[in-house]
């Protein structure tokens, strides 16, 4: 059987709790052991995790920790995305203040006051000045991937307390929302199809 995924950019502990948060307000499951920065587990221990997960979605959480190029977090992010048991449902494309100059496409990004914006969005959650893409430091391979939407966002968990986790995380949420909504996730009552 085919896991369906969401895929995080970040793995810093802001990030794992607004996603173990957000998981389990949509009935699927964080995976907490891809939480670290840099990425420490592989992608073929990563694909193991998830097989085991009872609830989909399962969210996995990538993190480069400033690594130029392919790190360890984009190495593993391609191998969970292109394992023939894994159906990626979407992307959160975290922005982040490289210096390195990494970015990626977004389809759509989402500004720390819940705004979908064509822009991509900064690390704090404002648009940025580029149309349809994210600076971030673990989305160097995204456009690499065949997956129906990639969202960009700012830091997961923060945006000056905008999607602080005691506020119920809502641009994360809304993110979520949005991937879900936009991958067939859904049958046309609303619910999750099997």
């Amino acid at each position: 059987m085919r896991r369906r995924v969401i895929l995080v950019t970040d793995g810093d502990e802001y990030a794992l709790r607004a996603i173990e948060y957000v998981a389990k307000e949509f009935g699927g499951r964080c995976i907490s052991a891809s939480q670290s920065n840099p990425t420490r587990l592989t992608g073929e221990q990563l694909v193991q995790l998830i097989l085991q997960t009872p609830h989909d979605p399962v969210f996995i959480l990538f993190d480069d920790s400033g690594y130029i190029g392919e790190g360890p977090g984009e190495q593993a992010l391609q191998y969970v995305a292109n394992h023939a048991q894994i159906d990626v449902l979407g992307v959160l494309a975290v922005a982040s203040n490289t210096h390195h100059h990494e970015w990626t496409r977004v389809d759509v990004s989402i500004d720390r006051n819940g705004h979908l914006t064509e822009y991509g969005v900064d690390k704090s959650g404002l648009a940025d000045v580029e149309l349809g893409r994210i600076n971030g430091d673990t989305v160097y391979c995204l456009d690499k991937l065949n997956v129906p939407i990639i969202i960009g966002i700012g830091d997961i968990g923060k945006m000056y307390g905008n999607d602080d986790v005691k506020r119920g995380s809502p641009i994360t949420k809304q993110a979520i929302e949005l991937i879900l909504e936009r991958s067939g996730y859904y049958d046309d009552n609303g619910e999750a199809k099997c």
